[in-house]
């Protein structure tokens, strides 16, 4: 059930993150405050296709 996700910074669009999530138990799509290297700081992070 474990499927590989991107995650897109929301300010930039750059693609920084790769990581796995749980489909039966996150359906919807993964949002985490992380860092972005484009941005230099702390940014939300969506999950991508």
């Amino acid at each position: 059930m474990r499927v590989k996700i991107t995650l897109a910074c929301e300010e930039c669009k750059q693609r920084n993150y790769n990581t796995m999530k749980n489909k039966k138990n996150n359906p919807e799509r993964l949002e985490l405050r992380k860092y972005c290297k484009f941005c230099r700081s702390h940014t939300l992070h969506k999950e991508t296709k």
